[in-house]
C-alpha cells in the first residue's frame, strides 16, 4: 500500500515521501493519525503542485539544516555518568541524556533526531543526529566515570572449613566434624 507522508515518521520516511507499507499499518495508524494519506494519482499530483510552490521553503530549511551541521562538526560530548567497580553503567547514556548535553552548549536539538545504541560502557562512542532527510552529523560521546572505580571487594575466605579439613584423617572424620561443628546464622 503506497501511502503519503503528512510528517516525519522516524525510521519510515520524511514528510512528503511516498513510501510502501502493509495495510494494516497504512489503515491502522498512519492515516488516523494523520501522518499520512492513500497515495491515490490526484493525491500524486496534487503533492507535486504542493512541492513546487513549496521548493523555495525546503531549500531554506536544507540550508539551516547544513548551517546547523557546520556548527556540530567541531562538537565533542563528554558525559559523566555513575559506574559500577567493572566499568558498567548504571543504566545507560541515551539520546536524552546528550540532547542535554548539546543544550548546554547552545543547540536546541530534538532528542527523536538523534540515534544512538545502548551506552552500557566507559569509553568512546558515537551518536548519529539527523537534522534533515539529506543531512546528517555523527558527534563522539565520550562516557566517563563518576569518581574513581574502585576495586571488586573480595569475600573473606571460610577458615574453619579448611581447619576441619586438615584435620580430619578420613571422609568418616569430615563428616563427623561438620556435624559437630555448630550452625551460623545468617
Amino acid at each position: 500500500m503506497e501511502i503519503i507522508l503528512k510528517e516525519d515518521v522516524i525510521g519510515l520516511g520524511y514528510k512528503h515521501d511516498i513510501v510502501n507499507v502493509k495495510p494494516g499499518y497504512g489503515r491502522n495508524y498512519l492515516i488516523p493519525q494523520g501522518k499520512g494519506v492513500i497515495a491515490s494519482e490526484s493525491a500524486k499530483k496534487q503533492l507535486a503542485e504542493e512541492l513546487k510552490q513549496k521548493a523555495k521553503k525546503l531549500e531554506k530549511i536544507k540550508a539551516d539544516a547544513e548551517a546547523l551541521a557546520a556548527k556540530l562538526e567541531g562538537v565533542a560530548l563528554t558525559i559523566v555518568a555513575k559506574v559500577s567497580s567493572n566499568g558498567t553503567i548504571y543504566g545507560s547514556v541515551n539520546n536524552v541524556q546528550i540532547a542535554d548535553e548539546l543544550s548546554k552548549l547552545g543547540f536546541d536539538i530534538d532528542r527523536k533526531l538523534i540515534s544512538i545504541k545502548d551506552v552500557k560502557t566507559v569509553g568512546e562512542h558515537k551518536a548519529l543526529i539527523r537534522l534533515h532527510k539529506e543531512v546528517s552529523v555523527v558527534i563522539p560521546v565520550t562516557v566517563v566515570a563518576d569518581g574513581p572505580v574502585e576495586a571488586p571487594v573480595e569475600a573473606p575466605a571460610a577458615p574453619v572449613v579448611d581447619e576441619v579439613a586438615e584435620e580430619a584423617q578420613d571422609e568418616a572424620e569430615v563428616l563427623e566434624a561438620l556435624d559437630e561443628a555448630p550452625l551460623q546464622e545468617a
